[in-house]
């Protein structure tokens, strides 16, 4: 086995035939509503948990928790590499004759990179403007601003390695 993807297996895949064209797995990151981030506490740990996030491209992605010191948060504090991850999933295609012969159709992308936590105000509103485009209804309206910026923490995960996966089932 190559000594380079021992030391560094982020990003290389067995099947290489599901990889996606990187163009495509960042279009697909943008579509995706949940993504589960995982991070190590001090003891080894690992952490994952379903969030929120916006990837708009380029090689930013953001998330947030509450600011009350929980488990990412002193996760990402000791330790700030991050994996995302998203995905779809599809039907499964039934396999014969044995059920072991049968195929998931998915797509998912896998993130790694670190993570820092944003102090910025403007950036946090930044967020949240993204957020309520996101995840919001058009008929939705408020009041102007965002008075409690300073109960979230928002973190940004520098993409240091992206690759997209797609399965068609027993298509392929």
């Amino acid at each position: 086995m190559n000594e380079s993807r021992l030391q560094d297996p982020r990003g290389h895949l067995h099947r290489i035939k599901r990889l996606m064209a990187d163009d495509d797995a960042r279009a697909f990151l943008r579509t995706q509503k949940v993504a589960h981030a995982a991070t190590v506490d001090v003891a080894g740990w690992p952490y994952v948990v379903p969030l929120i996030y916006i990837y708009e491209g380029g090689d930013q992605l953001y998330v947030h928790t509450g600011n009350h010191g929980g488990h990412f948060q002193r996760n990402i504090e000791s330790h700030p590499r991050m994996c995302i991850e998203a995905a779809a999933m599809g039907p499964v295609h039934r396999g014969h004759p044995f059920a072991c012969n049968s195929a998931l159709v998915y797509t998912s992308v896998i993130v790694f990179g670190t993570a820092q936590i944003v102090e910025d105000r403007n950036q946090k509103a930044w967020f949240f403007d993204r957020v309520l485009e996101k995840y919001g209804e058009s008929d939705w309206t408020f009041e102007p601003g965002y008075p409690h910026l300073d109960r979230i923490v928002l973190y940004e995960q520098h993409i240091e390695v992206m690759t997209g996966k797609h399965s068609e089932g027993l298509y392929h």
